[in-house]
């Protein structure tokens, strides 16, 4: 005898014939039931009206709260190299303070190239403490002109704030050590005008800061545009190429100088590979390039964002 199993059973027509005295055949013909599909929510998705910020808006304006922290980062990372240049004074040594600082230096633009990696490729706005500067970094590339319409402390509160938490203890601790305050006040001081150097690299030598076009009509060189040309602040040509696709290079912002260093030898996407196989997190920089990435011009129309 011949029996279907239950769950392929739906409905099912027995018919029974006699074939002798002794043998019954039993056939089981079965009609698939069809069931009504599961009816999901209709979802609407919202379409936002996505513009960039007008450059009289007034996230882009500084505040006295901004100028206050500026004020004091700029005090903190100026205690620490005087410290150094009196430390250095009395113990008779140069060479050692002025190598940590340069050490600092470069401590800065690795770490600004690290930092500015992170941001880009992992959270959102909703990320706990560093949301705000993503949601800031990763629509920087869409509208990446936004950052030289930004006011000085409006760009480097930020940092200022940090710095002045981080570096004012350092001070007090380590004031009689030359060697330290070296690499502190110029690493930590780096860090702070990241941004301005950023901003820098954006900007063209017509709109360069009013200070510097000043001493250019004086005849006296652009400082700025010297010490991009020379390598000592990030460049806007090296800059611009983060800026194109595949949007996964030149990260440091500082100086630029580790930039060729860590993308020959793909650091980063090593360190992308790593994420992703113990925290199956997959960074940015590996999706096609979308409206998120594309810049969009100072005059362009406003998008629309779903």
């Amino acid at each position: 005898m011949f029996t279907l199993p239950q769950h392929h059973l739906h409905q099912a027509t027995t018919i029974r014939y006699r074939h002798n005295r002794d043998h019954r055949i039993y056939c089981a013909i079965t009609t698939q039931v069809k069931t009504r599909p599961k009816l999901e929510p209709l979802v609407i998705n919202t379409t936002t009206l996505a513009t960039p910020p007008k450059a009289d808006d007034p996230s882009l304006k500084s505040t006295w709260s901004h100028r206050a922290w500026v004020g004091a980062g700029c005090g903190t990372v100026l205690a620490s190299l005087a410290s150094s240049v009196v430390g250095s004074y009395d113990s008779h040594i140069w060479l050692e303070p002025v190598l940590s600082g340069f050490i600092g230096y470069l401590f800065a633009d690795l770490g600004s190239g690290v930092y500015h990696w992170g941001i880009d490729n992992y959270g959102d706005a909703s990320t706990p403490v560093f949301g705000t500067q993503i949601d800031a970094f990763q629509g920087h590339h869409k509208w990446p002109w936004t950052i030289t319409k930004r006011q000085f402390a409006n760009n480097l509160h930020a940092l200022a704030r940090v710095v002045t938490y981080i570096v004012l203890p350092i001070d007090l601790v380590f004031h009689d050590q030359p060697v330290v305050m070296g690499f502190v006040g110029m690493a930590s001081g780096c860090i702070m005008f990241s941004q301005q150097f950023h901003a820098w690299a954006h900007g063209t030598k017509s709109k360069l800061p009013a200070v510097v076009v000043a001493l250019q009509d004086a005849g006296l060189p652009a400082v700025v545009v010297a010490l991009q040309d020379a390598g000592v602040l990030v460049s806007r040509s090296q800059h611009a190429a983060h800026h194109k696709q595949p949007y996964n290079n030149n990260y440091c912002i500082v100086s630029g100088v580790w930039n060729r260093f860590l993308d020959d030898h793909k650091v980063f996407e090593a360190l992308e590979m790593v994420i992703y196989f113990k925290l199956g997190l997959r960074p940015r920089s590996w999706s096609e390039p979308n409206s998120d990435w594309t810049e969009e011009a100072e005059d362009s129309p406003v998008t629309y964002v779903t």
